[in-house]
């Protein structure tokens, strides 16, 4: 068997949008990834159909040793696999990248390198620090404050880098700051030079601190609980940290929120989140599954001639409903005698992709709005309502008060999930989540039977007076409520409670 290939991938500072559009392409080709404690494991997602294998987190996990990463690396090459290996920052500073290379090249495995933005590079925007000025430095220098074990003596020539006109930067430096704050001092360097320290560049939950050159070993001590990854940069641009730092400075930045839809729905609510720098955590708290059995489906799409009005009552219904039209070989012609009705704006855009136009929206986005919209034209007419396993029946009973005769087709079950991720219970019991979201009742009765009374400890922003009732009837307080009833409004009012 041919060897397979190996790809030395930069995964960046740790924001998964900062990996290049190369190594988000090699990665979907590869067999095997192995990825480090600083690779943001959502890059993983690039890599579905790949084994995932961590080669150690501080402070998580074993760190592997060298020799056994380059091991497992060339095993599955040697097996003719393609294997990537997703490194935080880039593969080549400080990166330990020469060793893999001398291996693969040594063993005759073809290989690729993929840069990535390293936390130097980072730190200057996202932290707002230009290591580079033209009134302040125009050189970098990129120092490591941690050299293999076992040298005799340090490469590093700290009488230079104290006279170095310029700034430096430096990685791997928290556990050997005593020694080499002392080393620049010593060498000359002003213990007044200023210093920032960047923890976590790009993450959601960056933090920077300012100080002094003498001041870094107490700051990085572990009494202060500063811990890797850190990089400190040194040098008069470190005084602009407060100045240009946007990504701190956005407005849920330090705050944590709990997003808890189905996870084929995640990133709506996600993403506008994490735009205004919220650390987002995910926990579904209900699951969407096709039926088991499509026999009332498939009848329902047959009786559709007989049908005046359909209403739709989620995108989820459009999108299980309309699908199962195409894959029983009918197109959207089945609906031409019908009026179509939808819950809310989101809905009929769902049904808008499939090239059908809703006649029915209410102003509100819920069933009792619907139901003012048209029931004064359904008597005796068919209404066929498309709907979820579960819900409220409020829809199907104006109407049929209203003289209609209803047809109830379930298109899709929502279903509990059964236990939360340890670490979600964990920071929900110590009251470490800001704010928890809730867009339905089946959620808010869901994640409460998950987490109990732990959920009185955030702060709840809820979808819906509807969704706001069953969280009170559970005893929880809400905190926010969108108005109107959608995603973007819910991150607004979440927005709104959480400014001074």
């Amino acid at each position: 068997m041919m060897n397979g290939k190996v790809y030395l991938i930069g995964a960046g500072p740790g924001d998964p949008g900062l990996l290049t559009l190369r190594g988000a392409e090699l990665l979907s080709r590869s067999d095997i990834v192995l990825y480090d404690g600083l690779s943001n494991v959502e890059m993983l997602a690039h890599a579905p159909s790949a084994t995932h294998i961590c080669v150690g987190k501080h402070g998580q996990q074993r760190i592997w040793r060298q020799d056994e990463i380059i091991q497992e690396m060339l095993t599955h090459a040697k097996a003719g696999r393609t294997v990537a290996r997703l490194k935080g920052g880039d593969p080549a500073v400080f990166a330990r990248t020469a060793e893999e290379v001398d291996a693969l090249v040594g063993s005759g495995v073809h290989y690729e390198i993929v840069p990535g933005i390293t936390a130097a590079l980072a730190a200057s925007s996202y932290a707002g620090i230009p290591i580079t000025h033209r009134k302040l430095a125009s050189a970098v220098a990129l120092v490591t404050g941690h050299e293999e074990p076992g040298k005799a003596e340090s490469a590093l020539d700290w009488d230079a880098l104290a006279r170095f006109p310029g700034t430096l930067v430096i990685y791997m430096g928290v556990t050997t700051a005593d020694i080499w704050t002392r080393a620049l001092i010593a060498a000359g360097k002003p213990p007044e030079t200023p210093a920032a320290l960047v923890r976590r560049c790009s993450h959601t939950d960056q933090q920077t601190f300012r100080c002094r050159l003498d001041e870094v070993s107490d700051r990085l001590s572990q009494a202060n609980k500063i811990r890797p990854p850190v990089i400190v940069i040194l040098g008069p641009v470190a005084e602009l940290a407060d100045t240009g730092n946007w990504l701190e400075q956005r407005p849920l930045s330090g705050q944590s929120v709990l997003v808890t839809r189905p996870s084929d729905q995640v990133e709506q609510l996600a993403a506008p989140l994490r735009e205004l720098g919220a650390t987002v955590l995910v926990q579904p708290a209900i699951r969407i599954e096709p039926p088991s059995d499509w026999a009332d489906v498939d009848a329902a799409i047959e009786d559709l001639a007989n049908q005046d009005f359909v209403v739709f009552s989620s995108r989820n219904g459009v999108q299980f409903f309309l699908n199962r039209v195409l894959e029983t070989g009918f197109d959207m012609r089945v609906f031409c005698g019908c009026k179509i009705a939808c819950v809310g704006k989101k809905t009929a855009d769902a049904l808008a992709q499939y090239h059908l136009r809703a006649d029915i929206v209410p102003a509100e986005f819920d069933a009792e709005s619907l139901a003012d919209e048209f029931e004064d034209q359904v008597t005796s007419k068919r209404v066929m309502l498309v709907r979820a396993s579960r819900g409220r029946d409020t829809l199907a009973k104006r109407l049929s008060d209203a003289g209609a005769d209803v047809n109830q087709v379930v298109a899709y079950l929502h279903k509990d999930i059964e236990a939360a991720d340890p670490k979600i219970q964990a920071l929900a019991a110590k009251g470490k989540i800001d704010w928890i979201t809730v867009s339905s009742s089946a959620t808010a009765e869901s994640l409460y039977r998950m987490l109990g009374e732990s959920m009185t400890k955030s702060k709840i922003a809820s979808l819906s007076p509807i969704t706001s009732g069953t969280l009170r009837s559970l005893g929880l307080t809400v905190s926010a409520e969108a108005n109107p009833y959608t995603i973007d409004a819910l991150v607004d009012s979440l927005l709104a409670e959480s400014q001074p």
